[in-house]
């Protein structure tokens, strides 16, 4: 199992391959290689004993001793398409952890103790995120009175259909309220109808990635969550396990606006989705990246103290909470 130690003296490490480059294996250090003119050159060299997980982004080749040596030194790895889907993971250190997903498995469905108290951490965020703004507009205004509400209401909900519409309304206030100043319309996961929901689509794919890392190190199954439901494919776990670090993601992409470091110039539209032009697909993609893994701590203790209480059987209160402000 992993342990602060691991998180202190190993690093994430993420690797765009806007070309077709290769991984592998020489004198115990990781290389990636680039081949130009038929021959291969060396980009950067890692030593294993300093890497905790590794993103790969783009076109790679992986070889047999790669794997072999992610599995001996524990590292985690992960493998995406140019999109961020996911195509390979590897992190199998705590797979056999058979006596969690035995609980996940037992889990009742209609128990939503634990639910509650995510959605308690992703609003208690969201009002926080709206207070640092120090706007004072009605706008504002409203959508942090409906946090507070919404945040007060929970102790007494005890039908999950209650606590998916007192999360839906309290969504809608919040972006309304924080993207103001971008001609903020709706929020359309997915849809990718304007150039902020495309933007927005990207960072959060990024986390559930992020997430999705750190609660295979804990041999979470993926698909079992206890606030989104069982569905085909769908990773419901990693789903709840994000909710509270989506500030992350929505801070990121305010400030990137603001700095000009996003622009609507950077996408393009096709029959009515904007999607970002592949040759800004990297800058992107460190924005986020780089705010995620300065955040490595919180995800790693988080998602440690949730396993931690999910295997003794803990009453909800005892579950983690991840504070933005603090953190």
């Amino acid at each position: 199992m992993f342990t602060n130690k691991d998180l202190e003296y190993r690093s994430i490490f993420v690797i765009n391959c806007l070309e077709h480059r290769n991984l592998r294996v020489s004198n115990g250090e990781l290389l990636l290689e680039e081949t130009i003119d038929e021959e291969k050159k060396t980009l950067t060299k890692l030593p294993f004993q300093k890497i905790l997980a590794l993103f790969v982004i783009g076109h790679i080749t992986i070889t047999t001793p790669l794997i072999e040596k992610c599995r001996k030194n524990n590292v985690a790895l992960c493998v995406m398409k140019q999109n961020l889907r996911p195509v390979f993971f590897h992190a199998d250190s705590a797979e056999a952890n058979y006596l969690l997903r035995q609980r996940q498995y037992a889990f009742r469905k209609d128990d939503i103790s634990i639910a509650k108290i995510i959605m308690k951490s992703k609003i208690s965020n969201q009002c926080q995120l709206l207070l640092n703004t120090r706007m004072h507009d009605e706008m504002t205004k409203d959508a942090i009175s409906q946090c507070k509400d919404a945040i007060g209401k929970m102790e007494s909900v005890d039908k999950y259909e209650t606590l998916m519409g007192i999360e839906g309304i309290t969504a809608k206030k919040f972006f309304a309220a924080y993207f103001q100043a971008f001609d903020w319309h709706q929020r359309a996961p997915r849809a990718k109808c304007d150039v902020l929901n495309a933007t927005l689509d990207i960072g959060y794919t990024v986390l559930f990635n992020f997430i999705e890392v750190f609660a295979r190190m804990f041999g979470f199954d993926p698909y079992i969550g206890v606030y989104h439901r069982l569905w085909f494919r769908r990773k419901s776990l990693i789903c709840d396990l994000m909710e509270p670090f989506r500030c992350i993601i929505d801070v990121q992409t305010r400030k990137g606006f603001n700095l000009k470091q996003f622009k609507a110039d950077d996408f393009e539209c096709r029959k009515g989705e904007f999607s970002l032009k592949f040759e800004k697909s990297g800058e992107y993609y460190k924005v986020f990246y780089t705010a995620l893994i300065e955040r490595k701590r919180d995800v790693f203790e988080y998602v440690r103290e949730y396993y931690r209480c999910f295997m003794q059987g803990k009453p909800a209160e005892y579950y983690p909470i991840f504070n933005y402000q603090k953190a």
